[in-house]
């Protein structure tokens, strides 16, 4: 025995909340577990488009029933193109899928290998045919939204989960790290989202989509924004 806890996760790939469940039951909430259902639905939304009502990207998850015993995760090997589980997060949307996973305050998150590097290979599909495969790199922002975790993604949060393509969130910092942050993302077409972040504060987009500051008021409430299919990460300037 380590005498200390030892972080332990295990993959029990089933898109059935119940099923879950029954693991954690089972093992008594010693091991956490890859939050496949959270993975499920980024793969619908990003497919669905602005069909698929964000305000549900929670919905049936691992973090949003068991937050200390989810890692999430956005794609991993089996789920890529070709492979036994594809289960394919479209290009698109895989910005807005890591930093709902990165920047809130629940669940322990991992970033995909071939998310961050890109990758290209050629494998065989369903059809029996070779196929050739490019997967984007998503390094520059995957490292913006890492930077804002260590950074910024601290104390409360205030969610405005509440549209059906455009949602956000904000961060209060702390006594450590103070000025906060707030996220805004949108399925559709350009978002605006008067959220409440730290009083007085001017923030910036670290995503460098949006030019133009935003600054709070009084109460540090802001109108914060982001482009259509897009993310944009607001911190102190």
């Amino acid at each position: 025995h380590t005498g200390r806890d030892l972080f332990a996760v295990g993959e029990y790939w089933s898109g059935e909340s119940e099923a879950l469940e029954h693991f954690i039951n089972v093992t008594e909430g010693h091991m956490m577990l890859f939050d496949v259902v959270l993975h499920y639905n980024f793969a619908a939304a990003s497919r669905q488009g602005t069909a698929y009502d964000l305000r549900s990207i929670f919905d049936g998850t691992l973090v949003a029933e068991h937050p200390s015993l989810a890692v999430t995760l956005v794609s991993n090997h089996d789920s890529q193109p070709l492979q036994s589980l594809e289960s394919v997060v479209e290009g698109w949307f895989k910005p807005l899928a890591y930093a709902l996973i990165l920047l809130r305050r629940d669940g322990y998150p991992c970033v995909f290998a071939a998310d961050y590097y890109g990758a290209h290979y050629t494998d065989r599909g369903s059809d029996g045919n070779e196929h050739e495969i490019w997967m984007e790199s998503h390094r520059w922002l995957i490292d913006r939204f890492l930077h804002a975790r260590r950074t910024n993604a601290y104390g409360d949060q205030y969610d405005y989960l509440d549209h059906a393509t455009c949602v956000g969130w904000t961060r209060l910092g702390s006594e450590a790290a103070p000025g906060g942050m707030a996220v805004i993302l949108s399925s559709g077409d350009d978002g605006t989202k008067r959220m409440q972040a730290v009083p007085n504060t001017t923030y910036i987009d670290t995503t460098e989509h949006i030019d133009d500051p935003v600054t709070t008021d009084d109460d540090g409430w802001g109108e914060f924004r982001c482009n259509a299919g897009s993310v944009s990460v607001w911190a102190p300037a």
